[in-house]
């Protein structure tokens, strides 16, 4: 029986949190450190259940670990069990982690094979893993797809450069790539590669291993391949969808917040999004100050007409964020188009807001309208389970908001993208429990 939230709404928070290091950037970095036999130390590692599941994977594929504090680890990859990643073991456990494909790229590149299982992970539609397979054929791996377990081997006599354009800029498809190409024979180009903060932070982390790679933070990769790759430091930037939920759940529970530490220069354009709803930030060096506000008014778009809210490979707005900016919405003045267009069924929560009494109409999949309703009706609170880590951090921020008792089940999905989130939100005065 998994563990719930009991909420009980309608304080005001007040205070100051830190926010965790980016659980996307943290997937990719620690798979890079199987690119070098020499010594990797990480800082700002959030205390996650995915990213402990991949650093306890490392561990049993042979990569010595040691865990310096919560948030530090130095890695060492001189001794990978390569048989380890051909076992029912790892079969099993990487194929819990969706993070586990990280690590093809790496052991392409450096021991020519590699292994990957079909993955799971969170409900937000079909995650496919065409971008890696065919951006690793491309540098000359073969790969066999095994129909009876569900795992994907790779092999390769020795990876070769080349040009490639990628049909979607996928972060992690782009992420297992460069790790792949930094090792391969000549130039590889992409096109269309992403370029998210996470991305630039892995690109910068190889560049100080001896990585030759042009064009970081541009959709045009230049890698030029070397032999050998060396040890490094490297700290993780503070989790942007965090920092997001932070400033929605600020508005919703008209709460003085500082978040500390924000990483502000590689917000792109988040803090754009949240004053489009009328949310009042102020950025203090590298803090984020939300003052306490009785209403926020959505904008409207210059000539009037509704806003749209749409998600966007970065610099646009991040997909994950679309379902907090949606719950914000609910209690501001004004109405806003929510318009998901990069994952199916990440809009299915909108049902448990709309018993909890926002005005939602969830036109299809993809899109919702949402009626602000002013804080004139507050929320009521309900029992509900929580369907994906971002929907769940979501609904959790409408029952910090509401009337009376709300309970989250299912709440190891939120576990699995948020670091202690009840003990961080007790401190401001939250009434939150694990039951």
């Amino acid at each position: 029986m998994s563990s719930a939230f009991e909420v009980r709404g309608g304080n005001r928070l007040q205070g100051e949190i830190i926010p965790q290091g980016a659980k996307n950037e943290a997937l990719q970095i620690i798979s890079a450190v199987m690119l070098t036999p020499e010594k990797v130390t990480i800082s700002n590692i959030p205390d996650i259940v995915d990213v402990n599941l991949l650093i306890e994977l490392l561990g049993e594929a042979g990569v010595k670990i040691n865990r310096v504090s919560r948030d530090v680890c130095e890695f060492q990859a001189d001794a990978i069990d390569l048989d380890y990643l051909q076992s029912p073991e790892f079969k099993k456990k990487s194929g819990r982690l969706r993070g586990s494909v990280m690590i093809a790229g790496p052991l392409l590149a450096r021991f020519g094979k590699a292994f990957i299982p079909k993955p799971g992970g969170d409900k937000i539609g079909r995650r496919r893993l065409d971008t890696h397979i065919i951006g690793f054929e491309r540098l000359g791996a073969r790969f066999i797809y095994d129909s009876d377990d569900n795992f994907f081997r790779l092999e390769t006599n020795g990876l070769k450069g080349t040009y490639m354009l990628l049909d979607e800029p996928s972060v992690t498809g782009t992420a297992n790539i460069v790790m792949a190409a930094v090792m391969a024979e000549g130039t590889t180009t992409i096109y269309n590669a992403a370029c998210e903060p996470y991305l630039q932070q892995l690109c910068k982390m190889l560049v100080r291993m001896g990585a030759k790679i042009q064009g970081i933070g541009s959709n045009l990769l230049t890698i030029e391949g070397v032999q050998y790759l060396k040890g490094c430091e490297h700290a993780m930037l503070p989790d942007m969808i965090e920092i997001g939920s932070f400033i929605g759940l600020a508005a919703m529970t008209q709460s003085e917040i500082t978040i500390k530490n924000a990483g502000v220069e590689h917000l792109g354009i988040i803090p754009e999004k949240f004053r489009q709803l009328g949310i009042n930030l102020q950025i203090r060096g590298n803090d984020i100050y939300i003052p306490s506000q009785d209403t926020y008014e959505i904008q409207t778009f210059l000539d009037g007409s509704i806003l749209t809210i749409s998600d966007h490979p970065w610099p646009g707005f991040t997909p994950d964020l679309l379902s907090i900016v949606l719950v914000v919405a609910t209690q501001a003045k004004g109405s806003v188009m929510i318009h998901q267009k990069m994952f199916e069924s990440r809009l299915f929560f909108v049902d448990k807001l709309i018993d909890m009494g926002a005005q939602i109409v969830l036109c299809d999949p993809h899109r919702a309208v949402v009626i602000g309703l002013g804080r004139q009706h507050n929320l009521r609170g309900i029992t509900m389970s929580s369907p994906d880590i971002r929907a769940g951090v979501s609904l959790l921020i409408a029952a910090l908001s509401a009337e009376g008792k709300s309970t989250i089940q299912n709440i190891d999905q939120i576990d699995r993208g948020y670091q202690y989130i009840d003990e961080r939100l007790r401190k401001l005065g939250a009434d939150i429990k694990r039951i």
